[in-house]
C-alpha cells in the first residue's frame, strides 16, 4: 500500500537515554540562549562529554540533534494515496497544524528560534541554517508528498508543491511566531490550536480544493 507522508521518525533512531540529553540541551537553550556549552549539557544530562562526542560529533551536530528531535514532535499523519478522500486528507492537515503550533509556542522552541535569530549570519555555529534545514525545510519535504497525494487523487488543485505548501504554512503560522519571539504570552490552549488548525486547513482547502476551480479554467 502505497503510503504519502510516511517517514522515519528521527525520534525512533534515538535511544531513551539520548533523548533525554537532547530535553537537557532544550531546557539548558531556555534558560542559557546562546551559551549554551557542551560541557554544561553533558553536566545537566549526567554523561559524559567524551559519550556527547561520541553520539552527536561537535556542538553544530548537538544542535542538529537538537532541533532534530523537536521537529519530530510535528507529525505527518501518512495518507494512503489509492484510497484517500476528503476527510483523511483534512485529518493530515489539522494534525500537521496542530503538532507545528504546539512545538513553535513550546518556550524550548521559542528559546531555539531565539537564538537561531541572533547567530543568522554571525559566522558563529550557523544554528539559522541548521534550524532551517531540519525545521522548516524538513517539514516541507514530509508534507508536500502529502498534498501531491492530494492533487493525484483530485481533491487539490495546485501547480507547485513548495508555493501551496508556504501557502498552508502561512494559514498556519499567520502572526503567532512572530509574536511569541518577541515576548508576546499568547494563551494557546488545546482546544485554541485545535480550532486555528481546524480553520487554517478549511482555509486552505478554500483556496486549494479542486471543487473549488472556477468552472472552464
Amino acid at each position: 500500500m502505497l503510503q504519502a507522508g510516511a517517514e522515519i521518525d528521527s525520534s525512533e533512531a534515538l535511544t531513551e537515554r539520548q533523548q533525554a540529553v537532547l530535553d537537557a540541551a532544550l531546557r539548558l537553550l531556555v534558560e542559557e540562549g546562546d551559551s549554551l556549552t557542551m560541557t554544561a549539557v553533558a553536566r545537566r544530562a549526567s554523561c559524559s562529554k567524551e559519550t556527547l562526542y561520541k553520539w552527536f560529533g561537535d556542538r553544530d551536530g548537538l544542535l542538529t540533534a537538537t532541533v532534530q528531535w523537536q521537529a519530530s514532535k510535528v507529525r505527518v499523519a501518512p495518507v494512503d494515496r489509492k484510497g484517500l478522500d476528503i476527510a483523511s486528507l483534512t485529518a493530515s492537515l489539522e494534525r500537521f497544524a496542530s503538532d507545528w503550533l504546539k512545538v513553535i509556542s513550546s518556550d524550548t522552541s521559542i528559546a531555539l528560534n531565539r537564538v537561531a535569530v541572533g547567530h543568522a549570519g554571525s559566522g558563529k555555529d550557523d544554528l539559522g541554517a541548521i534550524v532551517l534545514q531540519n525545521g522548516r525545510f524538513a517539514l516541507a519535504r514530509r508534507l508536500k508528498p502529502v498534498l501531491e497525494a492530494g492533487r493525484e487523487a483530485g481533491l487539490l488543485d495546485f501547480a507547485d508543491a513548495e508555493t501551496a505548501f508556504r501557502t498552508f504554512f502561512g494559514l498556519v503560522a499567520r502572526d503567532v511566531q512572530m509574536r511569541l519571539l518577541l515576548g508576546d504570552r499568547l494563551e494557546l490552549t488545546e482546544a485554541t490550536i485545535g480550532g486555528d488548525a481546524a480553520r487554517a486547513t478549511q482555509q486552505f482547502l478554500a483556496l486549494h480544493g479542486a471543487n473549488n476551480r472556477p468552472q472552464g479554467l
